[in-house]
């Protein structure tokens, strides 16, 4: 599978999105937009036709208050609707702020933060007992990080030999009430994935072809039994010079001055 998914048409959406539901997060989203355009355009195996093909891989969005960034892409995908973006948020919408199973694309109800990755490791299992050769991606956020279910799914994951199992960190420095290392300094987080069993990489996340040569390079080496990690450095609030490394996006809203402004910076930015 092998399809285009422009980060800034991404990245207008998610803006698009957040102004029409008057919606926080925005920041988050951008952290991973490329992440997660790369993942559906080139790593992940699904049916154009069917969001819940029985022999998809998943992508398990963990943070997920990061969920506009798979929303853009599920549009783009055809999986969403055009007025399902026109109404995110709104009353009556099947899009919430956080992700939500019940929406095709979407694998896991997240927020409460943590939880997300044992899903995936739970499919992964599946999958390996199966032997039906799917993969599972989890992006899990460095503040996330902190909770110890995440380190409880890890220790399983190596003990079961999960080598169908990605865990994708956005590692942006920042978590809700502020810096990764003013809240809880984590330290290496590749260091630590290492030690609990994982085979790790540490790239720059915005970097399209770093993140492809990453996960083609860990995929190929399904033999040795470990689990997978990509260390993702991102910029949060990437694309939008305003929002850049500005936890308070993390939070704030878009008025219409703030939106144009947004706009003009994506279209006139690199792709």
């Amino acid at each position: 599978m092998s399809l285009d998914l422009d980060p800034r048409t991404l990245r207008r959406h998610v803006l698009q999105m957040a102004r029409a539901g008057n919606a926080v997060h925005v920041g988050c989203a951008f952290a991973i937009i490329e992440l997660v355009a790369r993942l559906y355009a080139r790593h992940l195996r699904h049916a154009r036709t069917d969001a819940r093909h029985p022999q998809r891989d998943y992508l398990v969005l963990s943070k997920g208050h990061g969920v506009m960034a798979q929303y853009a892409c599920l549009y783009e995908l055809g999986w969403l609707e055009r007025a399902d973006l026109d109404n995110y948020f709104a009353d009556g919408s099947r899009l919430k702020g956080l992700s939500d199973a019940h929406v095709p694309g979407c694998e896991v109800t997240a927020g409460s933060l943590g939880h997300g990755l044992s899903v995936g490791v739970g499919l992964a299992l599946g999958a390996q007992r199966k032997d039906s050769g799917q993969r599972v991606y989890a992006i899990v956020g460095d503040g996330e990080l902190n909770e110890g279910p995440i380190w409880e799914a890890l220790l399983f994951a190596s003990h079961a030999k999960l080598s169908n199992l990605c865990v994708i960190v956005d590692a942006n420095g920042f978590q809700a009430m502020g810096s990764t290392a003013e809240v809880m300094d984590l330290g290496s987080i590749e260091a630590k994935l290492t030690a609990f069993g994982c085979e790790t990489v540490t790239i720059d996340g915005h970097d399209g072809d770093a993140i492809d040569t990453a996960l083609e390079g860990l995929a190929a080496n399904a033999a040795n039994g470990k689990p997978k990690a990509v260390v993702a450095r991102t910029v949060k609030g990437k694309g939008v010079s305003y929002m850049e490394n500005v936890n308070a996006w993390h939070y704030l809203r878009l008025n219409d001055e703030l939106l144009q402004t947004a706009l003009a910076e994506i279209e006139g930015g690199a792709r």
